[in-house]
Formats: structure tokens, sequence, C-alpha cells
């Protein structure tokens, strides 16, 4: 029994899942039922265990319902990107062999072979519904592509064993129960959208609320709207502000949230206190695709205030350690890489056995390639990707160190931080500026005065570039990639 027949036969009248484009609602014995016929709409087309369905489509509930059938069958289910080029999703396609692909209009306009998805509740509806009592906790239920900033995207492989655990993660950390209302705007290609929005409001019987897209006007009207009563939503820190600079923000009207959940970027300390300021929980994590949730803040004002710009701590069901370049672990209060151990680790990247070796050190601990500090009172903060780190005339430097000083100027909309070659230093730092509306800034030196006071000289970039925006991709993360010195 998985947490959907669980709640169908625990709370089958309340309120599961709201799909806000389309205007539909399920319970949980709807929902339950609905995908158990879309299991035998599956197994009707000779979906068996291990092939894969892949899904090309924005957030709606048909989603959910494929993910859950496909693990009830035993099979994987493949959400695509859709900000993909046609080219990147065939690479994809090429690689994952799906046996079907549902779609929206997103399947005609690249001209794939597909099933489309606005049919696939009526179709399944008149098939009887196939109920499974068991499902095989270890075998993967999920690929999720990694979002390509480095290269080439690695197919993810989560079992339904590793996505409960981060159900239970993040359900620990943000204080989540049977009363929750979660807005899922997140795209369901990503394990914010697909997992952490959803699979911890499934094991408490919580509500699920379905959006297509973040427009912010839009989204801070349903996170205010009474009727919704939206407890937890998640989203990148630049998200996070776009909501407060909407002319019909109003603090009072959101306190009902239990917090609003973000990450995937460096989030400025004066942007969380000014949400602090307002009573509201703005609570940084930490997490990633082949873990799932791994470190969040605790949902309490004082907490987040004194340790604002930090991303918190594991639960008891993960292990944590902070290593050097030799995997030997470090004391509190120096930079290390983390490498985590448990049962939320993915099972292994599709069809490249020895990449996911690499990742997993002789003693078990997956590498995650991040770069943190934990302190004294046990709260990690992320220093930076370790691959993102640079050496310049000897010292490594941090691009998040200098891109969190960066963001503490009033002019400075976003902006991130590369290294690049030169030849006295070996790599210099190259920092590329998106500058506020109604701001100006003509004088590069004053702004790298400005830097000096807060860092030390090697850390100093030597090209200062001024842009109109960055490059991010589907999760919202920059794509440093795609930023070149010219």
């Amino acid at each position: 029994m998985d947490f959907l027949s669980l709640h169908a036969h625990l709370r089958p009248n309340s309120l599961a899942v709201t799909d806000l484009s389309s205007n539909r609602q399920w319970t949980y014995a709807e929902f339950d039922l609905c995908v158990a016929k879309v299991t035998a709409a599956l197994k009707h087309q000779g979906v068996s265990k291990s092939e894969r369905v892949a899904c090309l489509a924005k957030n709606r509930a048909e989603i959910i319902a494929l993910h859950l059938a496909c693990a009830r069958l035993g099979a994987i289910f493949v959400p695509l990107n859709w900000r993909l080029t046609k080219e990147e999703l065939q690479n994809i396609l090429f690689d994952c062999e799906p046996s079907l692909l549902y779609a929206d209009e997103l399947g005609e306009k690249h001209q794939f072979e597909y099933q489309d998805i606005s049919q696939l509740l009526a179709e399944a509806d008149g098939l009887a519904p196939q109920h499974i009592a068991t499902i095989d906790q270890q075998l993967p239920s999920l690929i999720l592509y990694t979002s390509g900033t480095t290269g080439k995207p690695k197919g993810v492989m989560l079992s339904e064993g590793n996505l409960a655990e981060t159900a239970i993660n993040f359900a620990l950390l943000g204080q989540v129960d049977s009363r929750s209302s979660f807005l899922c705007e997140s795209p369901m290609f990503h394990i914010i959208g697909l997992i952490s929005s959803i699979r911890p409001a499934l094991y408490f019987g919580a509500k699920i609320v379905i959006s297509d897209g973040f427009i912010p006007q839009r989204t801070l009207a349903r996170l205010m709207d009474k009727a919704l009563a939206i407890s937890h939503y998640f989203c990148v820190p630049q998200m996070a502000n776009a909501l407060r600079q909407e002319a019909s923000f109003s603090a009072d009207k959101l306190q009902h949230l239990t917090a609003i959940f973000t990450g995937g970027a460096p989030h400025p300390e004066v942007q969380i206190r000014s949400w602090l300021n307002d009573n509201i929980p703005i609570v940084d994590g930490y997490g990633m695709s082949e873990a799932g949730t791994v470190f969040g803040m605790p949902v309490d004002i004082d907490l987040i205030d004194k340790k604002a710009g930090c991303v918190g701590f594991p639960t008891h069901r993960i292990k944590t350690r902070l290593v050097d370049d030799n995997d030997n672990p470090i004391a509190k209060g120096s930079p290390g890489e983390v490498q985590i151990k448990g049962n939320n680790i993915a099972i292994g990247y599709w069809r490249r056995e020895s990449e996911f070796a690499a990742t997993m050190t002789t003693d078990g601990w997956f590498r995650t390639g991040d770069i943190a500090i934990e302190d004294s009172d046990g709260y990690f903060r992320i220093v930076d990707r370790k691959k993102d780190m640079f050496i310049s005339g000897g010292e490594n430097v941090y691009p998040t160190e200098i891109e969190s000083i960066a963001l503490k100027h009033e002019a400075i909309q976003e902006c991130a931080v590369i290294g690049v070659p030169d030849q006295h230093w070996g790599e210099v730092g190259c920092l590329f500026l998106v500058i506020k509306e109604n701001h100006q800034m003509k004088d590069k030196q004053g702004f790298t005065d400005f830097l000096g006071q807060h860092l030390a000289r090697y850390k100093l970039p030597k090209h200062i570039v001024f842009a109109d925006s960055l490059p991010r991709n589907g999760a919202g993360k920059v794509m440093k990639n795609l930023l070149k010195l010219t």
C-alpha cells in the first residue's frame, strides 16, 4: 500500500488534489481510483516493469497520476524539461528510450510521436481500475535528468524508497501535517515540483494545489487567498523577492503560511530579514536530485534571524560530514565538501554506472560537490559548488562568497561570478551584474571598492560585466557555463 492508498482508506472524503488550471478537484478516494485507472491504462498499452514512460507537459494533475501509476507497475516515469529545445529533448528521449511519451501541446510543437495527456483520464475512465497490493520500494520509479549546468544531462534514478525518505525528511523539517496545503508551482520535471511539493502532502494526507507556473501577481493572490489556505510554498530567492515587489503585497494576508521555502541560489540576508520583519518565516534549505531534501532551516523566525544565510541542518535520518580533498573529515568552521549517507541517496545514473560509482567514496558516502561550513551550533552554510571554485594566485576563491557581498549593494538585482584564465594569477574572477530598474552604475572601480570593504584582495573580481539578465535553467539556477567574458 502506498501513501495515496493509505489515505484513501483513512480519509476518503478529504480533499487531496486541486488543479487550478483546469478547475478540477479530487478527494483521496477519488484520486486513488484515478491512479488505479491510469495504472490500468498503462498496462493496457503494454507498459511493464522497468519500462520508461516519458512526459512533456506543464504542471497538471495527470503528471502526478502518471508517476504514481508507474510506481505501482514497477515502471519508470521520466518527466521532461519543457524549456529545452527539440534537439535537447531528442537527446534525452534517445537516452531513456521510453515506450510511451505523453505530452500537451508541446508534443505537437516539436512534432513528436506522443499520447495526448489531456485525454489520459478520459481514456482511463473506461477501464477497470488496476489496484496493486504492494509496491517494490527498491525499484526505480523515477528518472530526473539533471539540469545540465556543466554538461550533458544525467538521468538520476530514484526508487520509491528514496522518495519516501525525501517526504519524511522534508515533513520533519517543514512541519507538515494533515492540515497542510502545498501550492505546487515549481516545474514537475524537477525534484522540488514533483517530489518535495507532492510526496510530503501525500504522506500526511494533506492538500496539493497545482499551478501551471509562476506569475508574480497571480501567485501572490493565491498565497493570500483564504479559501486556498496555502501553508507551504517552494521558490527560488528571486521569485520570493518578486512577490514582495508586487503592488498588492500584504504581509497581513500571508500570516497563515507555515513558511515560504527557498533554495537553489544564494539568498541575501537583507531579503530574508525583510520577510522576518513581516512575521513570515522564509526557510532556506539545501537538496539535489540525487538526494532530495538534505538540510533545512527551522520554521522559527528568531532562529532564522540568528542564522540568516544558513541552509539549516539534516534530520536524524541522514548522515552528513564535511571533508577535505582526500575525504578526511575537517573541523567545524572550515570549508569542506558535503558528503551524505542515507536511504535518500539515488540508486544510480541511468546507463552511467561508472559515473555514479565515481560519486561514491570507498566507505559509502555520496560526494555532493558542494562546499559548506558547519558552525558551532551545527548549522550549515553553503559556500559554493566545488566545481565553481577557482584558484587565484594559489588561493581558493568561492564565487558564492563574492556574490553574497555584491547582493548587499542597493543597485544590484542579481549577479554571478565565474573564474576566467589570467596570465599572471592563473585564474581571476569575472563578475556579471544585473542592475535594478531606476538604478545606475557607471563606476566599476567604485563598486570594486565597495567589495573591497568586505573581501580580501585576492577575492576581488578583476572583470565586471553588466548584463540585462542571467541565463537560468528550469530550476532557477544560474547556468554559469553560458557566461562568457567577451
